[in-house]
């Protein structure tokens, strides 16, 4: 009976934390500093923008946004971030859109129905 017991507790606390994760990563609140952050990567196809939250927001972090239009912040001391940040950055030098391999996917979600 212990048994399980812990195997149902278990499951509920990682059904929690898996639908927590996904969700509360992208918190971006109105003075654009970041409440929850991934440690996910975002796909390059998939990034249409990338902004570094302002100044006074601790910890500093990357705001990206996906072409479905989801704001996910994540940590700027993750190398993979800052790396893809920099090639974003080249990719948008000259005030144009992305530019290959980023924001070349469609958005996919489906709808939802009222």
């Amino acid at each position: 009976m212990k048994t399980l017991v812990a195997v149902v507790l278990l499951t509920l606390i990682c059904i929690v934390h898996r639908s927590a994760g996904s969700s509360g990563a992208h918190v971006v609140m109105s003075d654009g500093c970041c409440t929850a952050y991934s440690a996910a990567r975002v796909p390059k196809g998939r990034i249409k923008n990338m902004v570094m939250t302002p100044s006074f927001c601790q910890p500093k972090a990357i705001v990206v946004t996906t072409v479905c239009k989801k704001e996910v912040c994540v940590k700027l001391e993750l190398d993979w971030a800052r790396k893809v940040l920099e090639e974003f950055q080249n990719s948008t030098a000259n005030n144009n859109s992305p530019s290959a391999p980023f924001n070349v996917f469609k958005c996919n979600e489906k709808k939802k129905s009222p």
